[in-house]
């Protein structure tokens, strides 16, 4: 493994629980701990608690930040959003292609920030600044901040007996401020794995803390830490794009199957043009959830085929822990992505029957 990989502050914490560590966008990330489908099958009946420190956060305030966000940004901050709200929103170039998806906090009307990729980090930051004409003030906050996730149908109940609080009172994608185990923390209704969860924000040097904390209650119940395995395969389940995989600057919202967040009537941004022309003439292919019909485990960049013609390539690819059968997304054209079309997924020289499914794979109870 490379010398030059990041560590969280919470890194010796992994070490010390025998985690498997791993590179992953620059960074060396616990992929898994007890394993990948015990990790994932207690989120998915109980809690996992996630390191999450390795993704940026690109404050923007002033006057300037919203007109800049605006600009920058597909959805629209400015019809969606109040005072402790977050918005999820592709960031387009002028082709139309996705330079990233993200999050984005509104604390005050002059104040957020924007929750970024780990790999996109020094990107989406000289992307903002190159494009900041308004004079907003844009500072990366990545160093400063540990980002930890509770995700799981208890995790309500165990973070509820650490807060100051109640969470019953935080609603899907909004924070607030508070404390958690007397640490002064950001706390967010989101998450990536497709179960009720919240998303913690809390300095640097309190994250230790922070984890320990939760740590010790999770673990009373059951709940358990979880790698970027059992997150790769709950955020599939769900239909979550993977920036890098799912997404990037080659595919565009509409293909991906992001229409809802692109706000055509806010007024001009980054892409508008190339979108709205896209729009107009249709979309020639469309990102498609599949299911492996034997038990051939589809990966990414594996060839996707009907009836010998090449129809386009897997972006991610895994077993699901929950529905016990093996899925994945791909690309496709629009007359080749209709429900329970037949296809096959090329495996080391084989072709491998699968079928076109609705997603998302799964969903909550």
């Amino acid at each position: 493994m490379s010398e030059n990989l990041k560590r969280t502050p919470l890194y010796h914490i992994h070490k010390k629980l025998g985690a498997r560590l791993v590179e992953f966008g620059g960074w060396e990330m616990p992929v898994q701990y007890s394993g990948i489908i015990d990790e994932h099958l207690t989120v998915r009946s109980n809690a996992g608690l996630f390191d999450l420190s390795h993704m940026g956060e690109i404050e923007i305030r002033g006057p300037g930040a919203l007109p800049l966000i605006q600009k920058l940004i597909t959805n629209d901050a400015a019809r969606k959003l109040v005072d402790g709200q977050v918005l999820y929103t592709p960031m387009c170039n002028a082709h139309g292609g996705i330079v990233d998806d993200l999050l984005v906090y509104r604390f005050t009307q002059d104040r957020y920030t924007l929750v970024v990729n780990a790999s996109n980090i020094e990107k989406d930051f000289e992307w903002i600044c190159a494009h900041n004409d308004t004079d907003a003030k844009v500072e990366n906050r990545s160093d400063e901040t540990v980002l930890i996730a509770l995700q799981g149908r208890n995790s309500p109940e165990i973070l509820q007996e650490l807060a100051d609080v109640d969470l019953a009172s935080i609603k899907y994608y909004w924070f607030t401020k508070g404390e958690i185990a007397g640490i002064p923390t950001i706390i967010s209704r989101t998450g990536y794995t497709g179960e009720v969860g919240f998303e913690l924000y809390v300095d640097a040097n309190r994250g230790e803390d922070l984890w320990n904390a939760i740590y010790e209650a999770a673990i009373t119940i059951g709940g358990k830490p979880v790698g970027l395995g059992a997150r790769d395969t709950l955020r599939l389940e769900a239909r979550l794009c993977l920036y890098g995989n799912d997404i990037d600057e080659t595919t565009t919202p509409l293909e991906a199957g992001l229409r809802w967040t692109v706000s055509f009537d806010k007024g001009d941004f980054i892409g508008r043009d190339a979108l709205i022309k896209q729009r107009n003439e249709g979309i020639k292919r469309r990102l498609s959830g599949f299911q492996m019909l034997d038990r051939s485990i589809a990966r990414s960049h594996y060839a996707a085929y009907r009836d010998d013609r090449f129809l386009g390539e897997v972006t991610s690819g895994a077993p699901s822990p929950s529905l016990k059968c093996n899925i994945g997304l791909a690309y496709l054209p629009i007359e080749q992505s209709k429900i329970n079309a037949k296809i096959e997924i090329e495996i080391r020289g084989k072709r491998h029957p699968a079928k076109i499914v609705r997603t998302p794979f799964y969903k909550p109870s």
